[in-house]
């Protein structure tokens, strides 16, 4: 699916996604990572939602997030209860999806200038 927003020139921004596959400006990435309006981080280490572990969240918080938006795959599914704790514990929102509405949800809130984070895994 193609996604394009005039409003969010500059930013980085999910132009499209497919399985295996997700466009960021004119990259294509393949496996997991982390996109702020200003920052893609392409060799995030977990590649499934099953291998988060806290350590994970060291590249994430240093975007400075308000909420992150977890784009868990081709289907929703929920990383571990500490995780998610050790985010909110910060007073960081963090919203779970599957990777393609994590997209177009990531897509929306850098368009109304939210310090927001896509955490994706492409598989």
């Amino acid at each position: 699916m193609k996604l394009t927003d005039e409003r969010t020139l500059g930013a980085n921004v999910v132009r499209s996604y497919a399985p295996g596959e997700v466009r960021v400006g004119e990259r294509v990435v393949t496996n997991s990572c982390l996109i702020s309006a200003a920052e893609l981080i392409t060799d995030w280490r977990p590649q499934s939602i099953e291998a988060l572990e806290l350590e994970d969240l060291e590249p994430l918080l240093a975007l400075a997030p308000e909420i992150v938006v977890l784009g868990a795959g081709v289907r929703q599914r929920f990383p571990r209860q500490e995780w998610m704790a050790a985010l909110l514990s910060r007073g960081i929102g963090c919203e779970v999806m599957d990777t393609g509405a994590a997209c177009r949800t990531y897509n929306v809130l850098v368009s109304e200038d939210r310090k927001v984070v896509a955490a994706l895994f492409v598989e």
